[in-house]
C-alpha cells in the first residue's frame, strides 16, 4: 500500500516538473521569436540604410531577409553573412576613401578661395581656421557634410558681398527680352502642384518691369525647380528597379531551394523505391524457399511490416515535397503580386508623364513633340492609302497688343478659349496642336481642294464670332490661315513650309483670312 502511495506521489512530482518544462520551453520559443523578430527589424533598417550604395549588398541582404523567416531556416542564412560581413568592410573601406578624397578636394576648394584678394579680413581668418582644421582625418559622411556647408557659406558670404549692389545694374534691352522668354517657356512646362502657384507669381513678374537681382533669381529658382523634379523621377526609377532587384533575388532563391529539394526528395524516393523492391524479392524467395506455413507466416510478417515502413516513409516525403512545394509557389505568388503592384503604379506614373510631357500645359491642346508624332502618322497613312492630307499653320491677329494692353493673364485666357473653340472646331479624325506662342498648325486628312476652303473659313468665322470681354471692352480676335495639301514625292515638312508661306501672305495682305497654297 505504501508502495502504491509512493508511486502516486511519484507520477505527480513528475507531471508537475514536465509541466514546468512545458512552460520554460515556451518561454524560451516565445524569447526566441521575439529575438528573431528583433534581428529582422534590425536587418531591415540595415538595408534601408545600406539601399544603393552597393548592389550586391542590396541583393545579399534581401536574401538574409527571406532566410530569416523562421529558426529553422537559420542554418541556411549564416552562409549570407560571411559574404554580407566582406561586402560591409569593402563598403567601409571605400567609404573612407571616398571621404579622404573628398577632405582633399576641400582643401583645394578652400585654396581657391584664398586667392580671392577681395574678400573680407574677417571672412580670411574663418577660412583659414576652417583650413587647419581640414588637416583632420574624417570618419563619417555625418562630419563631412558640416563642412561643405561651410564652404558653400563662405562662397555666399563673398557673392553676397560681390553683388550687394547687383540691382543698380543697368537692365539693359536683351535683360528683358530673356526675362520674356523665360516667362514664355515656363508658360510650356508642367511644373508639380505644389509649384505651380510660385510660378504663377514669378510669371507675372517677368513680365512686368524687373530688376537684374530678380531676373537671376527665377533663372536659379526654375533650375532648382526642374533638377528637383528630374531628381524625383531619378528616385522613384531607381526605387521600382530596386524593389524588382530584390523580388527577382527571392523568386531565384525560392526556385533554387525548390530545385535542390528535388533533387533530394528525388534521391531519397530512389533509395526507398529500392527498399521496397527488395522486400518484394525477399518476399518472393521466402514463399520459394519456406515449406512451413508457420515460418511461412511470420517471415513474411516481417517483411511485410518493413514494407508498409519504407512505403509510410516514402508517403511521408511525397507529403512534405508537396507542402514545401506549395509554400514556395505562394512565396512566389506573394513576391510576384508585389512586384505587379509596383510596376502597375509605376506605369501609370510613366504614363501620366508622357501624356503630360505631350500636351500643352496652358492650352492642354497637343504640343509641338506631339504635333511631329500625329504628322509622321498622318503622311504614313497619306502614302499608304494615296488619300488627300493638309497642313493648316494660323495665328492670332495682333496677340501682342491683347498682352500689352490687359495684361498676359487675359491673353492666356485668350489662348485657352480660341484652343477649345478650334479643337471643337474639327472632326475626330482631324488635328489641331499649339506650334508656340499664339500659333497653331491643323492636319487635315480627306479633305477635297473644293471644300478645303469652305472648312478653313468657317473654322477662321467661328473664332471671329465669339464674344471676347475685357476690362467692359468687346472685343473681336481674328485668324489669319495658311493652307498646303501634300503633293506627290513631296516630304510633309516641306509641305509645312509652304503653309507657313501661305500664313504670312495672308498677314501681309490684312490679316482675317485663309491663304490655300496651290
Amino acid at each position: 500500500m505504501q508502495d502504491s502511495s509512493a508511486a502516486v506521489s511519484q507520477v505527480s512530482l513528475l507531471k508537475q516538473k514536465l509541466n514546468a518544462a512545458k512552460l520554460a520551453i515556451e518561454e524560451i520559443h516565445d524569447d526566441r521569436s521575439e529575438k528573431l523578430r528583433t534581428l529582422i527589424r534590425f536587418l531591415g533598417h540595415l538595408s534601408l540604410a545600406c539601399k544603393g550604395q552597393n548592389l550586391e549588398l542590396d541583393n545579399r541582404l534581401a536574401k538574409l531577409r527571406h532566410h530569416l523567416q523562421g529558426f529553422e531556416q537559420i542554418d541556411e542564412a549564416l552562409p549570407e553573412l560571411v559574404g554580407i560581413e566582406r561586402l560591409l568592410k569593402a563598403q567601409y573601406s571605400q567609404t573612407m576613401t571616398s571621404l579622404e578624397e573628398s577632405r582633399n578636394s576641400l582643401s583645394r576648394v578652400i585654396s581657391q578661395i584664398q586667392r580671392v584678394d577681395s574678400a573680407p579680413d574677417e571672412i580670411k581668418k574663418e577660412i583659414n581656421y576652417f583650413k587647419k582644421d581640414l588637416n583632420k582625418p574624417i570618419h563619417t559622411i555625418w562630419e563631412y557634410i558640416p563642412k561643405v556647408e561651410q564652404v558653400i557659406g563662405f562662397y555666399e558670404q563673398m557673392l553676397q558681398q560681390k553683388f550687394a549692389n547687383a540691382d543698380d545694374h543697368v537692365i539693359l534691352p536683351q535683360h528683358l527680352i530673356l526675362a520674356k522668354e523665360l516667362a514664355q517657356k515656363i508658360s510650356e512646362i508642367e511644373f508639380r502642384k505644389e509649384q505651380r502657384d510660385q510660378i504663377l507669381v514669378m510669371k507675372e513678374v517677368l513680365m512686368g518691369d524687373i530688376k537684374l537681382n530678380t531676373l537671376l533669381e527665377s533663372y536659379q529658382t526654375i533650375l532648382s525647380f526642374l533638377l528637383n523634379n528630374i531628381a524625383r523621377e531619378k528616385t522613384a526609377s531607381q526605387d521600382f528597379l530596386y524593389t524588382l532587384n530584390d523580388a527577382i533575388s527571392i523568386v531565384r532563391d525560392v526556385v533554387n531551394n525548390t530545385a535542390n529539394n528535388n533533387e533530394r526528395s528525388q534521391q531519397i524516393k530512389t533509395q526507398l523505391n529500392k527498399e521496397i523492391n527488395l522486400r518484394v524479392d525477399n518476399a518472393d524467395g521466402i514463399v520459394d524457399d519456406v515449406d512451413d506455413i508457420i515460418a511461412l507466416k511470420t517471415e513474411l510478417t516481417v517483411q511485410l511490416a518493413s514494407l508498409r515502413d519504407a512505403l509510410n516513409r516514402k508517403e511521408a516525403l511525397e507529403t512534405r515535397e508537396q507542402s514545401l512545394l506549395r509554400k514556395s509557389v505562394e512565396s512566389m505568388k506573394k513576391e510576384l503580386s508585389s512586384i505587379t503592384k509596383e510596376a502597375n503604379s509605376y506605369k501609370e506614373k510613366l504614363f501620366e508623364h508622357q501624356k503630360l510631357n505631350l500636351l500643352d500645359p496652358l492650352t492642354q491642346l497637343p504640343n509641338r513633340a506631339a504635333l511631329e508624332d500625329r504628322m509622321e502618322q498622318e503622311y504614313r497613312n497619306h502614302k499608304r492609302f494615296n488619300s488627300p492630307l493638309w497642313v493648316a499653320v494660323t495665328d492670332i491677329d495682333y496677340f501682342k497688343t491683347v498682352n500689352d494692353s490687359f495684361g498676359h493673364s487675359t491673353g492666356d485666357k485668350t489662348l485657352q478659349v480660341i484652343s477649345m473653340a478650334l479643337k471643337n472646331s474639327l472632326r475626330e479624325s482631324e488635328f489641331v496642336a499649339r506650334y508656340g506662342g499664339e500659333e497653331f498648325v491643323l492636319l487635315l486628312p480627306d479633305v477635297n481642294e473644293e471644300h478645303i476652303g469652305l472648312l478653313l473659313n468657317r473654322v477662321k468665322d467661328k473664332i471671329k464670332n465669339i464674344p471676347f470681354k475685357f476690362k467692359n471692352q468687346r472685343i473681336t480676335v481674328t485668324l489669319s490661315i495658311g493652307a498646303a495639301q501634300v503633293m506627290e514625292n513631296e516630304r510633309i515638312e516641306e509641305t509645312f513650309e509652304r503653309a507657313d508661306a501661305a500664313l504670312y501672305k495672308a498677314k501681309n495682305n490684312g490679316r482675317d483670312r485663309v491663304v490655300i497654297d496651290i
